[in-house]
């Protein structure tokens, strides 16, 4: 609400001409991970995951309850530092068909994964994406999914509180599957990272994938939650973890490893 005012007397500055600007109820930025600690297989569940998710009764009945009944969404995969490919830019999704066409698009990208994990990139990239994207939300949320923890740019706690600092909420799809990437790249208590070190603002919250079986209800679960704005009281699977927590854990991973692989 303080944006919508803040907003409104700006506009209203006789040395200010606005461009119009469309009210939703949410501003919405999925980050999908596309490192390249993840497989093309992988790539291809995400894709079609956030698809059928997108396209199902639920979400769209959850984006119909509404206040203003539409959201703006946007759909960004990421990798390491300056890697990003938008897939869907900014726009309204209010209808069956409009999501249609946007999983459509997510489906049909081509393009495989990219090197690094920068956790920090993506969320400074969203939190800056929000500033000219046309649409005016009560909420603004960065939506990041991942299956390993920062490795490169700036600390990510650095990002997370900058973009809190400008009213922009961060909830967490931590990736959890095991394969032999995982074992080198990741750590065993990502949830508990992303809980952490990740996520932030009024309301925020993780949602664990522990196998790829489970993905598709995760993603809806979380869709739902945010365009909804119910609480969610999602518990990390680990808990172990007690503060204070390392959130370099990342950064000191990749040094320790980087001389098996070439850099994902």
């Amino acid at each position: 609400m303080r944006r919508l005012l803040s907003s409104l007397i700006f506009c209203l500055s006789p040395l200010v001409v606005c461009a119009q600007q469309t009210e939703v109820d949410i501003e919405l930025f999925l980050a999908v991970d596309v490192s390249r600690s993840m497989t093309e297989e992988e790539l291809d569940i995400q894709r079609l995951g956030y698809a059928e998710a997108l396209t199902s009764p639920d979400v769209l009945q959850a984006i119909g309850a509404g206040l203003l009944g539409r959201i703006a969404i946007t759909y960004v995969e990421w990798a390491g530092t300056g890697a990003y490919r938008v897939v869907v830019p900014w726009q309204i999704l209010s209808t069956a068909q409009e999501a249609d066409e946007i999983a459509t698009t997510i489906v049909t990208t081509q393009g495989s994964g990219m090197q690094r994990t920068s956790i920090t990139g993506a969320i400074t990239y969203a939190a800056d994406d929000f500033d000219n994207n046309a649409f005016l939300g009560l909420r603004r949320v960065i939506d990041i999914s991942g299956d390993g923890p920062n490795n490169q740019g700036p600390p990510v706690v650095e990002a997370r509180d900058a973009a809190l600092a400008k009213g922009i909420i961060i909830n967490g799809l931590p990736l959890m599957t095991e394969d032999a990437l995982s074992r080198f790249w990741g750590i065993p208590d990502l949830d508990v990272y992303y809980t952490r070190c990740v996520i932030g603002g009024p309301g925020a919250f993780v949602i664990p994938v522990l196998d790829w079986a489970a993905f598709v209800p995760a993603v809806k679960r979380k869709l739902i939650l945010e365009i909804s704005q119910k609480p969610a009281r999602v518990v990390p699977v680990q808990f172990t973890a007690q503060p204070p927590y390392d959130c370099l854990v990342g950064e000191k991973n990749y040094q320790k490893n980087r001389r098996y692989f070439d850099e994902p």
